[in-house]
């Protein structure tokens, strides 16, 4: 989908980072901000965001699976998300904010279990070769830190939330890798700093890359 295409089109922005990073709560902050600046704004996430994006994001979270199909299955619910809710809402006008998008796959499925990189890019471009975010929010924290957030929110954790420290830098270094190379799109940011500095960057951020 292109602004060519589709005049006018809404943007994409999408939130990544480590687990524990915050950013699912910074993108809720967000979109409170582009609602008040008169844009309609719709929030999502992936996996998931769509009846059997849902049902595949069960299956991912909790279940042991071969790593190929693990990567299938993201991008089988990522084609279906993208075809029923984003491009939809794109369309219309409408801003976009979804927590992970491919970079996500990239990071984890890639950086933190092996995924042969060439398999992954034809899978990115198979399934969404034609759209990719006008907008990543990387939130970069060290594993360590990171696995004390988790800790103290004492909650159930997922089998990637489960994965050992090692497993984490590992996603950590990819996702930094993936920003090396797209810094037009992945803004990398400093999630240690506290909530209310973070969410300013966030709101600079925005204001500043999507006008």
């Amino acid at each position: 989908m292109s602004s060519e295409q589709h005049s006018p089109r809404g943007r994409f922005i999408t939130f990544e980072g480590i687990d524990g990073a915050g950013k699912s709560s910074h993108l809720a902050a967000a979109a409170a901000f582009i609602t008040s600046r008169g844009r309609r704004v719709v929030t999502t996430r992936e996996p998931g965001g769509t009846a059997l994006g849902e049902k595949l994001r069960g299956l991912l979270l909790g279940e042991s699976m071969h790593l190929e199909t693990e990567a299938l299955l993201m991008f089988a619910a990522r084609r279906e998300h993208l075809a029923q809710l984003v491009e939809p809402a794109l369309a219309r006008g409408d801003w976009v904010l979804c927590d992970r998008f491919s970079d996500a796959t990239y990071a984890y499925q890639s950086g933190g279990r092996g995924l042969d990189r060439g398999k992954f890019e034809q899978l990115e471009s198979w399934v969404h070769g034609h759209l990719q975010p006008d907008l990543t929010v990387l939130f970069d924290l060290p594993a360590a830190l990171a696995g004390q957030r988790i800790a103290a929110q004492a909650r159930s954790l997922d089998r990637f939330e489960r994965e050992q420290a090692g497993f984490h830098e590992r996603v950590r270094r990819a996702y930094l890798e993936r920003a090396a190379a797209a810094p037009w799109r992945i803004r990398v940011i400093d999630a240690s700093q506290s909530p209310e500095a973070v969410g300013r960057t966030v709101e600079e951020t925005i204001a500043s890359h999507c006008r």
